[in-house]
């Protein structure tokens, strides 16, 4: 299991990655977390990743199975959070710490 913080504005994001399943929470709903299916999707930002998903009406349950597909293809859960980590970044969410099960947690 690896935890994730990131700063996003004066929000807080967390992240914890277990195997093939990611969650995500902020610090304004304090313990409630949510699968990928929870969040609420940018159709803009969906589309800028896979502009095939333009004209369709399932383009957000097709972007969710997409994510979930490219999860399911990293060797592991440090593969995961980089991808996570590098991903997030270009949205403007700045990294903060990481924490793997059993360790101390570390500057990003």
């Amino acid at each position: 299991m690896i935890d994730l913080i990131f700063y996003y504005a004066q929000e807080i994001v967390f992240i914890r990655i277990q195997g093939n399943h990611i969650s995500f929470s902020s610090g304004s709903n304090g313990n409630l977390s949510s699968t990928i299916e929870g969040l609420k999707l940018n159709k803009a930002g969906v589309i800028k990743e896979h502009p095939d998903l333009k004209d369709r009406e399932d383009w957000k349950e097709e972007a969710i199975k997409r994510f979930k597909e490219l999860v399911k293809s990293f060797s592991n859960e440090e593969a995961v959070a980089e991808y996570v980590i590098q991903d997030l970044k270009k949205y403007g969410y700045t990294p903060k710490w990481k924490q793997k099960q059993g360790f101390r947690r570390v500057k990003i």
